[in-house]
């Protein structure tokens, strides 16, 4: 089931079970995970996007070997807050999903996560062949880690 409001996706997800988060670009789909507790999201891999079938198996691999709980897709707005082609085409990736799995689908704001993680990678002094290799799912992880971030207030506000 998709859930475009955060709180109701929030409410959704079962307690004690890891979150994925997703990066859907055009070329890649960056992974990451968060811990049971939902207090740490960890860059987990890219997968080098082929067809939705082949991607989407390599997912459901990874979702039902770490246990997860629900699904989390960054939703790249423009700076503007409106959504343009590529919030279409996640959101068209998250209705293909959810034709094949019962785990909740969420979003989160994407706003500035490859800028972050970019960020992150230069000032850990990483080589721009790495960067490459590993920026999609480091910017998962900050989109993730908001949203748990999110989770916590909604839990404890």
């Amino acid at each position: 089931m998709i859930f475009d409001n955060f709180e109701e996706y929030a409410a959704a997800v079962p307690g004690f079970s890891p979150l994925a988060g997703l990066d859907f670009g055009e070329k890649t789909i960056g992974i990451a995970i968060s811990d049971r507790l939902g207090t740490v999201a960890t860059p987990l891999e890219t997968i080098r996007r082929k067809k939705f079938t082949l991607d989407a198996e390599r997912l459901f691999e990874i979702t039902k070997a770490r246990e997860v709980g629900g699904l989390l897709l960054g939703l790249p707005r423009n700076m503007d807050g409106s959504e343009g082609p590529r919030c279409q085409k996640t959101r068209a990736f998250a209705r293909n999903l959810a034709r094949l799995t019962e785990l909740p689908i969420g979003f989160w704001d994407e706003r500035l996560s490859t800028v972050a993680a970019e960020r992150a990678l230069l000032e850990a002094d990483t080589s721009r062949k790495r960067r490459a290799e590993v920026i999609d799912h480091v910017a998962a992880s900050y989109i993730l880690q908001g949203a748990l971030d999110r989770m916590r207030h909604l839990k404890n506000g």
